[in-house]
C-alpha cells in the first residue's frame, strides 16, 4: 500500500472516529448505493429524434462550431457566461451532435470527470448558490441528452459512482435549501426548474418522483408570484427574466417528455412571459439597456452572444409559437433541438393579436413610431422592484428611454451589476407611479408622477408627461414640480454613440458611427444653466454585466418654481436638413460624473 494511501486511510480512520452512529450510518449507507448504483438500468428520459441535427440552420451550426472550436484548448477559460453553470460544456456537446468529432466529446468528458473528482459539490469551488445549481443540472441533463450516441457516455454518467452521487448531492441541496422570500426572485424559479429537468431526465434515484413533483408544482407557482399578470417579471430586471423564460420553457418541455406535464395554466403563463418579452424588444430586438444585467442564459447550445433575447425569442416561437407582430430571430440552434423534443408546438388561447403597448401593473408604457426608423419611447413609472429588498430592483424615478432606429438616444443607464459600486444603484433609484397613456393615432401620452423626495422634510410631487406626436418625430419631456421651491438638476443620459454640442437653448446630437446614423435636436427647458458631463468614471452607459462606456450626460440645474412646466423637445430631422448653427465647445462646462454622485441633489428626475 502506498503512502498517499496509507494516508488517506488515516484521515478517514480519525474523521469516523468523530462521527456520530446515525452519521456513520448515513455514510455507510451511501456507500452501498453508490456501489450498487452502476449495476442498476439506469436510462435518459427523452432522446432526441435522429433527424434533429440536419434541422439545425447551416450558419447556426457554423456558428456554434467555431465557438466549441475556441473551447477545445485546455485552459482556455475567457468566456463570458458563468463557469460553474457547465454551459460551455452544453455547447461542446451541441459541436459534437452535429458533428459526431471526437474532440468535442473528450473534451467534455475530462472536463466533467476532472469537476466529479476535483471539485466535488458542496465542498468545492462550485457556488452552492440555487441558481448555479438549477442551471448546473439542466446543462448536466442535455449533455447527457446531447452525447447520447457517444459511446463513452453512459461511463460518463449513470456508470459512474462518483456522476450520480454529485447529481444526487444537488438535488438533495436544492429539496432541502430553496431561496425564499424577498430573496428569490429568478432564483428560485431556476432551482425548480433545474430540479424538474433533471428528476425527469434522470429518474434514478429513490427520492426523484417526490422531487419532481415538488418541483413542478414550484415552478408553477413561483412563475405567476414572480410576474406581473403582464408578464413583465416583478423585479424588473431585463436579462433575468430572459433566463426565466428560458428557463421556464426548458423545464416544461422535459415534463412533457417524461410523461408528467406541467398544468395548462403554467405553459399559458410562460407563454404570456413570451409575448410581453417580444413586445418590448425594439425594432433591432434589442430590450431595455437598464438592469442588473447578469447576462444570464437558462440552456446554451448556441455561440454566446450578449444579447441572449432572439435567440429566447426563437425558443419560444418554436415551443408556442410566433404571433404575427413578433420580430423575426435569427436562425439558431436552440430552437430546432428543443423544438424537436417537444415533438409539437402548444396552441395557447387569449394571446394578443397586436403588440401590446402599455403594462400597467409593472408601470411600463411604450410609445412608437410606424414605419422605418421607428422612434421607440419607453416610459417608466411602476414599483419599486421585487418585494421588500427590491431585488435587482432598478426604479428610476420616471425614466424616459429614446431609441432611434435601434439607437440609443436617450438611455436609463440602469445599475449594471447587483453587486457594484454603491454609489451606481443609489445614483440611478427612485419610485414612480404611472397615471395614464393616451394615444390616438397620431400623439401618444404617457404621464406619471412621483413623490420619493421624503428627505427634504416637506411633500414634492414631481409628475412628467412625455408626448410623443408621430407627424413630426417628436417628443415632449414635460416636468412639473408641486411643492416648496428647491434647486434642482435635471439631467438627460445620452447614448455611447451620441456627439452633442450645446447651444444657448439647446443641444445638436447626433450619431454618425451608428448603425444607421442620423441627427436630432434637443430643445432645452430655459431657467436651467445647462452644462455637459463625459467622463469614463462611473456611471457611464452599460452594454453589459458589470461593464461601462463613456457617455455624454446633459445636466441641467437652478431654482425650481412650483407649478412651472419644464419642457424638453427632442426633435429627429430628416436626413439632409440641417441643424441650426452649432457652436464651439469652449466656454461649455465638463465636470466629472463622480461629482453629480458626492453632491447629491434636493431633487433629481433622471431622464
Amino acid at each position: 500500500m502506498s503512502t498517499a494511501a496509507s494516508s488517506r486511510l488515516g484521515c478517514h480512520d480519525s474523521r469516523a472516529a468523530w462521527m456520530s452512529p446515525a452519521q456513520l450510518a448515513w455514510r455507510l449507507r451511501d456507500r452501498v448505493v453508490r456501489v450498487a448504483a452502476p449495476a442498476r438500468a439506469l436510462t435518459l428520459t427523452g432522446v432526441l429524434p435522429p433527424d434533429t441535427a440536419a434541422r439545425v440552420p447551416e450558419e447556426a451550426r457554423r456558428s456554434v462550431l467555431e465557438a466549441a472550436d475556441r473551447l477545445l484548448p485546455p485552459g482556455d477559460v475567457e468566456q463570458v457566461w458563468e463557469l460553474s453553470r457547465l454551459q460551455r460544456l452544453t455547447l461542446l456537446a451541441t459541436a459534437w451532435y452535429l458533428t459526431h468529432d471526437e474532440r468535442y466529446a473528450h473534451r467534455v468528458a475530462d472536463h466533467l470527470r476532472s469537476c466529479w473528482r476535483e471539485d466535488p459539490f458542496p465542498s468545492g469551488a462550485r457556488r452552492a448558490c440555487g441558481i448555479e445549481l438549477g442551471i448546473r443540472l439542466s446543462s448536466l441533463a442535455w449533455i447527457r441528452r446531447l452525447l447520447n450516441d457517444w459511446p463513452g457516455v453512459a461511463g460518463l454518467f449513470e456508470h459512474d459512482a462518483l456522476a450520480l452521487r454529485q447529481i444526487r448531492r444537488h438535488q438533495q441541496y436544492l429539496a432541502t435549501c430553496r431561496s425564499r422570500g424577498s430573496s428569490a426572485c429568478g432564483h428560485v424559479i431556476a432551482e425548480a426548474a433545474g430540479q424538474l429537468v433533471v428528476s425527469c431526465a434522470f429518474p434514478w434515484f429513490r427520492e426523484s418522483e417526490r422531487w419532481r413533483g415538488k418541483a413542478a408544482l414550484l415552478l408553477e407557482r413561483e412563475l405567476s408570484r414572480n410576474t406581473f399578470l403582464s408578464g413583465i417579471g416583478l423585479g424588473h430586471a431585463p436579462d433575468y427574466q430572459c433566463a426565466v423564460i428560458e428557463l421556464g420553457l426548458v423545464a416544461a418541455v422535459e415534463a412533457d417528455v417524461s410523461g408528467h406535464p406541467l398544468r395548462a395554466a403554467a405553459w399559458a403563463r410562460l407563454c404570456v412571459l413570451a409575448d410581453s418579452a417580444a413586445a418590448l424588444v425594439d425594432e433591432s430586438s434589442r430590450q431595455l439597456c437598464h438592469d442588473d444585467s447578469g447576462e444570464s442564459r437558462g440552456l446554451l447550445l448556441d455561440a454566446p452572444t450578449p444579447d441572449c433575447w432572439p435567440s429566447m425569442l426563437a425558443l419560444a416561437g418554436a415551443l408556442v409559437g410566433q404571433q404575427d407582430w413578433w420580430p423575426q430571430p435569427p436562425a439558431n440552434a436552440i430552437s430546432p433541438i428543443v423544438g424537436a423534443l417537444a415533438g409539437r408546438k402548444r396552441q395557447i388561447a387569449g394571446r394578443p393579436t397586436q403588440r401590446p403597448s402599455r403594462f400597467a401593473e409593472a408601470g411600463i408604457a411604450l410609445l412608437r413610431t410606424r414605419g422605418e426608423n421607428e422612434i421607440r419611447c419607453r416610459c417608466y413609472g411602476g414599483p419599486h422592484g421585487y418585494r421588500s429588498i427590491a431585488a435587482h430592483a432598478h426604479a428610476d424615478a420616471l425614466s424616459v428611454e429614446v431609441r432611434y432606429a435601434g439607437v440609443d438616444i436617450l438611455t436609463d443607464p440602469g445599475t449594471s451589476c447587483c453587486h457594484g459600486p454603491r454609489a451606481w444603484r443609489s445614483y440611478f433609484r427612485a419610485r414612480a407611479r404611472e397615471i395614464e397613456v393616451l394615444d390616438d393615432g397620431d400623439i401618444a401620452r404617457w404621464t406619471a408622477e412621483h413623490d420619493a423626495y421624503g428627505s427634504l422634510g416637506a411633500l414634492v410631487l414631481h409628475r412628467r408627461s412625455v408626448p410623443l406626436d408621430r407627424a413630426s418625430r417628436s417628443i415632449d419631456i414635460i416636468d412639473q414640480f408641486e411643492g416648496d421651491g428647491h434647486d434642482i438638476r435635471l439631467a438627460f443620459h445620452l447614448g455611447p454613440d451620441i456627439r452633442v454640442e450645446l447651444e444657448e437653448s439647446g443641444a445638436v446630437l447626433d450619431w454618425p458611427t451608428a448603425s444607421i446614423s442620423g441627427v436630432a435636436r434637443l430643445e432645452l427647458p430655459p431657467g436651467l444653466r445647462w452644462s455637459l458631463c463625459q467622463s469614463e468614471a462611473d456611471p457611464g452607459y452599460p452594454p453589459g454585466r458589470a461593464r461601462r462606456v463613456p457617455a455624454v450626460v446633459l445636466l441641467g440645474r437652478g431654482p425650481c418654481v412650483p407649478e412651472m412646466p419644464l419642457v424638453a423637445r427632442l426633435e429627429f430631422l430628416d436626413a439632409g436638413k440641417p441643424a441650426r448653427s452649432v457652436v464651439s465647445r469652449h466656454g461649455i462646462s465638463w465636470i466629472s460624473p463622480a461629482a453629480l454622485l458626492n453632491r447629491a441633489p434636493d431633487l433629481r428626475a433622471e431622464a
